[in-house]
Order: structure tokens, then C-alpha cells, then sequence
């Protein structure tokens, strides 16, 4: 069982560090990161006790998120792996902390937006960091901003209020 708990405590934390720095250094997330916490939550969501309807709640909201993040990337307003990330995360988090994390994503978004606005704003880079293509990316006013970080930040902040945490420390 304590193999299991660990797998249970790190998994997803894990894949959420690794989520905003592959957005920091690539501008990109993995569609296989994507798919391997949507099996994930598939394969572990027995451990935690959680009935069917549970489930199911978990279900219809990550798809209502995934809709609505679809919606704002047809848009232009976020990535597409961004769209997916938000999704698979409100699956792991469920209906319940929903809305806490969108505010939550919406307000490490805007922080974020604005810290790197300021960042951009300097008028060139020092030369001594002109090698490194992806803070030069991230320097260049005309990159989106690597939402994936906020979306990340507040699933960490979220994730000790989840059943996962709580059966891990069993």
C-alpha cells in the first residue's frame, strides 16, 4: 500500500511540474502528458472509494471545462494544450473544486501576464542570455503567454483539498 500512496501523492504533482516547465521552455504541452493523466485518473479513481456517480461528476466537468477551454482556444485566447491540460485537470479534481480552480487559474494567469509584460518591457535581453532560445521566446512580445504555469500552479495549490491527498496519507 505504500507504493500505491506514493503513486497516489506524486503522480499528479509530478505531472503538473513537468506540465509548466515543458509550457516555460517549449511553449508546448505534451498531448501524451494529457492522455497519460486521463488514464491515470481512469486507472487509479478505485483506489480512492469514489462510487460511479462520483465519477461521473468528474467526468461531465472536466468536459464542461474542456468545452469551454475549447471555446476560448478557437478564440485565440489560450493554447490548444492549455484547453486539454485545464480539461484533464478539473477530471482529477473534480466538480467539486472546479470553479475554485478556475478562479484560481484565472488569477495565477493574471500574475503571470503581468510579470512577464513587465518582463518584456526591458529593452533587450543581456547578451549573456541571448543562447538560451527559450527565455529569448519568452522575451519576445509577440509569444503568448505559457498559461500551462497557472494552470499547473493552481492545481498544486487545489490538490492537498482532493481525495487523492487524502487516501495517499492513509
Amino acid at each position: 500500500m505504500a507504493t500505491i500512496g506514493f503513486i497516489l501523492f506524486a503522480l499528479f504533482p509530478l505531472a503538473m511540474a513537468f506540465a509548466a516547465a515543458s509550457d516555460l521552455f517549449t511553449m508546448t504541452i505534451s498531448n501524451k502528458l494529457t492522455l497519460a493523466l486521463l488514464v491515470g485518473f481512469v486507472l487509479l479513481f478505485p483506489l480512492t472509494g469514489m462510487d460511479l456517480s462520483t465519477f461521473g461528476l468528474h467526468v461531465v466537468a472536466g468536459s464542461i471545462v474542456l468545452a469551454i477551454a475549447f471555446t476560448c482556444f478557437a478564440f485565440g485566447w489560450i493554447g490548444g494544450g492549455d484547453a486539454k491540460l485545464a480539461a484533464v485537470i478539473v477530471l482529477w479534481v473534480g466538480a467539486g473544486h472546479a470553479v475554485e480552480f478556475i478562479v484560481m487559474s484565472a488569477l495565477f494567469g493574471g500574475a503571470l501576464t503581468l510579470l512577464l509584460l513587465a518582463f518584456r518591457k526591458q529593452i533587450a535581453l543581456p547578451v549573456s542570455f541571448m543562447g538560451q532560445e527559450w527565455l529569448v521566446r519568452l522575451h519576445d512580445q509577440r509569444t503568448g503567454v505559457p498559461y500551462g504555469i497557472a494552470l499547473a500552479a493552481a492545481a498544486l495549490v487545489i490538490y492537498p483539498n482532493t481525495v487523492w491527498l487524502s487516501i495517499a496519507t492513509v
